[in-house]
């Protein structure tokens, strides 16, 4: 198979790897398309490397494609069907291997490159939102970097089920599309202490942001960490905290359990695929690259000022 590789000093380049060979409960995926992500940046940095067992050079948590081998066990999906997953690592590449109990159907209106930016985002806003911070029914939430994969990912999530969203977006030129995806509101990040308080606030940007979104919390407000681009450390004042009973907790998906991942996939497979076939749920994608660019893929992603994912094209 050919991958995307991370060699010396963070350089990304295509290598011949041997095919993988799926396990007991494994589909083996001829790889279609396959998103990138911020964990695939950091990863290139050297800091976030992948759990024990899968590639520690082949980047990439997401891709959808067709199965063209199963393990002795597997009983969900068979040689043929098109699927998309959430991996460890090694998405990047034409073919990868997934538990079955990590992988869903594709629904029949989204595009290969659609599904390849599907699994890590919704997933990830999906488990932050519901699983975690009990987003509830006329509940007020910020989502921070509302632009993003996660972000647009999150304020349609967050609409359908009934609360306000409140998104924060830098870039003027996109908030009208996100206003368009269900946000009630699209702010600068500028305004979000004068919209609040807030139920619940999804943290996508860093400290630098959540230092502002924190006094604005709503009485039990509950704060999900998920991305700190913006900068790791924050000066916080414990009171803050234990005046508004709040609940302050950070989250990754990557290194969880096989039977941990299995779960949000199965809330996913419930609740929110039948949302991508009624086509109440969007899949924006703001650029598409072959394999061969993965550089360029990589240096979009990081330029910023876009809606929606980056997505290899394989």
């Amino acid at each position: 198979m050919r991958a995307i590789v991370i060699g010396d000093g963070g350089a990304l380049g295509v290598a011949e790897r041997p095919d993988p060979v799926p396990g007991d409960t494994e589909l083996l995926v001829a790889v279609r398309a396959a998103g990138v992500n911020g964990a695939d940046l950091a990863q290139r940095r050297g800091e976030y490397p992948p759990p024990p067992g899968w590639p520690v050079d082949v980047p990439g948590l997401e891709m959808a494609g067709e199965v063209m081998g199963v393990g002795d066990r597997v009983t969900r999906f068979a040689v043929g069907d098109r699927v998309m997953a959430l991996v460890g690592g090694g998405a990047q590449a034409t073919r990868a291997t997934v538990d079955e109990i990590h992988a869903l159907p594709v629904p029949d209106r989204l595009s290969w490159t659609q599904a390849g930016g599907f699994s890590e985002v919704f997933t990830t806003a999906f488990d932050a939102l519901f699983s975690q911070g009990g987003l509830a029914l006329g509940e007020r939430v910020l989502v921070s970097g509302a632009a993003g994969g996660v972000g647009v990912a999150a304020v349609q999530l967050a609409a359908i089920a009934g609360a306000r969203v409140v998104a924060a977006v830098r870039d003027a030129k996109l908030r009208d599309a996100v206003a368009e995806l269900g946000a009630a509101e699209v702010i600068a990040p500028a305004e979000v202490a004068d919209r609040g308080p807030y139920d619940v606030v999804l943290e996508l940007v860093g400290a630098d942001d959540l230092a502002v979104a924190l006094p604005c919390l709503a009485e039990r407000g509950r704060v999900l960490v998920i991305g700190m681009g913006a900068g790791a450390r924050l000066d916080l004042d414990l009171r803050l905290l234990m005046s508004r009973r709040a609940l302050l907790r950070g989250s990754t998906l990557r290194a969880r359990s096989l039977a941990e991942k299995a779960a949000v996939i199965e809330a996913m497979r419930v609740s929110v695929l039948p949302l991508v076939a009624d086509r109440r749920l969007r899949v924006p994608v703001c650029a598409t690259f072959p394999l061969d660019e993965a550089e360029r893929a990589y240096e979009r992603f990081a330029a910023g000022g876009k809606l929606g994912k980056v997505v290899l094209e394989v």
